[in-house]
């Protein structure tokens, strides 16, 4: 073997490993409801929230694993709550967001088709985190998902995308690398800062009419790095530091969308600023 090629292999899995936003996986799937009640396609929206929300997850995350925080605590404030898998690959179960990214926004359509039906809603509310909340801007800006979506929520998303904490410049370095991660787990080729994906994504603004569009970070991310990659651009954006509400608040990359109650909290005031209520680090209790 090749001396590079023995060090391309260690560094194939630290991209990996550094995307990684996942807790011990459950088996369950989409279009299971859980105990917590989420994936209920009975629930009709309330005069009081009239848009289902979709949870959108991360990369190598599912539609259970990554919400089982946030699910509950929306449907417990009176959402019709939903979530997807997406960017499944061949022969890896329950470990997502791996394909190409372009394709996984044509799976969101599907859903959210899915969803309007079921719920007889005209718009629903978008929340992802990581590529979660950044690949729901190709269904926006390219899929016609703009006439569909009210609202777009991103927590720690690679709006412009990352360079995984400085691990991405030592590509060039290793011939083949780049080729490799991109035939292999295309979804992660496609998140690396000035891919192809990104450029078209975010060629001509990075928003479209229409859309209300928040933005959620945390400066101790270290896989959506540097964190400033997060934020978004242009009319109706609102882009939030979580150590501008609660600087005690030291939540990383995946924490954020785990278990952050102060996350949570900005996530309702996104999801109805006409009620919006100022989040502090007292509203971990809230």
């Amino acid at each position: 073997m090749l001396p590079w090629k023995r060090v391309l292999r260690p560094l194939t899995a630290l991209l990996l490993t550094a995307a990684v936003a996942v807790v011990p996986a459950a088996a369950a799937h989409a279009d299971t409801a859980p105990s917590s009640g989420w994936n209920d396609y009975s629930c009709k929206p309330s005069a009081a929230h009239p848009r289902p929300v979709v949870l959108v997850h991360g990369t190598l995350g599912n539609s259970v694993d990554n919400w089982l925080a946030l699910a509950p605590y929306l449907k417990h404030r009176g959402y019709c709550v939903f979530s997807l898998d997406y960017g499944q690959l061949p022969g890896v179960p329950l470990f997502h967001g791996l394909g190409p990214i372009d394709k996984s926004a044509e799976q969101l359509a599907a859903y959210v088709d899915k969803v309007l039906t079921a719920t007889g809603a005209a718009k629903a509310d978008l929340v992802g985190h990581s590529q979660g909340g950044m690949m729901p801007r190709y269904y926006l800006k390219f899929l016609g998902g703009a006439a569909k979506v009210n609202a777009l929520v991103g927590l720690a998303p690679d709006n412009h995308g990352t360079d995984l904490s400085g691990l991405t410049n030592l590509l060039p370095y290793f011939p083949g690398a780049a080729d490799l991660i991109k035939s292999t787990t295309p979804g992660l080729a496609d998140q690396i800062a000035g891919s192809a994906f990104l450029t078209k994504l975010n060629a001509g603004g990075d928003t479209v009419p229409g859309v209300r569009y928040t933005v959620i970070a945390t400066k101790y991310d270290e896989v959506a790095t540097p964190w400033r990659n997060q934020y978004l651009s242009g009319p109706d954006v609102r882009n939030v530091l979580l150590q501008n509400l609660c600087p005690l608040d030291l939540s990383e990359h995946v924490a954020i969308a785990l278990f952050d109650r102060i996350a949570f909290h900005e996530v309702t005031n996104a999801l109805d600023p006409a009620h919006a209520r100022t989040t502090t680090c007292a509203s971990v209790f809230s």
